[in-house]
């Protein structure tokens, strides 16, 4: 199968100078980064990018710059999903302007559709654009599952080529992989989960830890293509404690906090994120001694 993302995307952080400001250089550092260290693709503007925080100006300065610098190393996904239809059709018509390579929906948060709306949704957003469209189902952070039923019913819409899968039910991301149309992609958004989702249909993950192991989760997503499954497993074993204490607390935190602990600070956050307790980062440290990172 021909994936649409490759299979190692990287939800990237969004670098900030300490006045707030977003630091786009640094952001194209990184990006570029990211393509040289396993990264096939980047979400920019993604929850792990402080979505939230960012204005649309701010987004869309930030899909253009980087595809501008980084060109065609690396495909960029733009987070272009709301809780509003209309809003994120507007985000979505203005990312394709900037020349991005595919856009991420997630799950409309805190106003709980049900199945149908969430199909109205995501099939308006897909009609309103020819860009290639990544679902993202999250139900920890937007308080509303998407069943198997309703991603395999949006999967018919010819754009629609993927979805993000963090609802940790391994049961309902089967039936996904089972069910699902030829070219669209299962994709992990728990890097804690990649290689079990993979077990069963998997095409890859959407990872934070990409930012400090993309060369290792990288390899252990080949040796599983390749049937080296002993190998793979070792490197899933080897990288589950950097994949647990990158959650220690809300994300993007922890990899912020770990990035400037490698040496490649990529700034403050914005509130009501804060940065690392003095405890939280012994413990980050501390992850990354062991696998000799530091």
């Amino acid at each position: 199968m021909t994936l649409p993302f490759g299979r190692i995307i990287t939800a990237m952080i969004t670098p900030f100078k300490e006045d707030g400001e977003i630091n786009y250089d640094k952001a194209a550092e990184l990006a570029d980064f990211l393509s040289e260290n396993g990264s096939d693709a980047i979400v920019l503007g993604g929850t792990t990018g402080e979505s939230p925080t960012l204005s649309d100006d701010e987004k869309l300065n930030l899909f253009s710059r980087i595809k501008k610098t980084i060109g065609g190393k690396i495909k960029i996904i733009a987070g272009t999903g709301s809780n509003s239809t209309e809003h994120s059709i507007f985000l979505t018509k203005e990312a394709e302007k900037c020349g991005v390579d595919g856009i991420m929906l997630v799950v409309p948060y805190y106003n709980k559709p049900s199945q149908e709306g969430l199909y109205r949704h995501f099939a308006a957003i897909a009609e309103s654009t020819e860009l290639p469209v990544m679902l993202y189902n999250i139900p920890g952070r937007s308080a509303v599952n998407m069943t198997a039923e309703t991603t395999l019913r949006l999967a018919q819409i010819p754009n629609i080529r993927a979805v993000k899968e963090a609802s940790g039910n391994l049961e309902q991301i089967a039936a996904i992989c089972s069910g699902a149309p030829e070219g669209f992609a299962v994709y992990s958004g728990d890097d804690s989960m990649t290689l079990p989702i993979m077990s069963i249909g998997g095409s890859g993950v959407v990872s934070v830890a990409s930012h400090i192991a993309g060369r290792e989760i990288k390899q252990m997503v080949l040796e599983f293509q390749s049937g080296n499954y002993r190998e793979a497993l070792r490197i899933h074993h080897r990288l589950l404690p950097l994949f647990k204490v990158l959650f220690i607390t809300s994300n993007p935190s922890p990899v912020k906090g770990a990035l400037k602990l490698l040496g490649n600070d990529a700034g403050p956050l914005r509130l009501p994120l804060v940065e690392l307790t003095a405890d939280e980062q012994a413990t980050v440290r501390k992850v990354l001694q062991n696998l000799n990172y530091l």
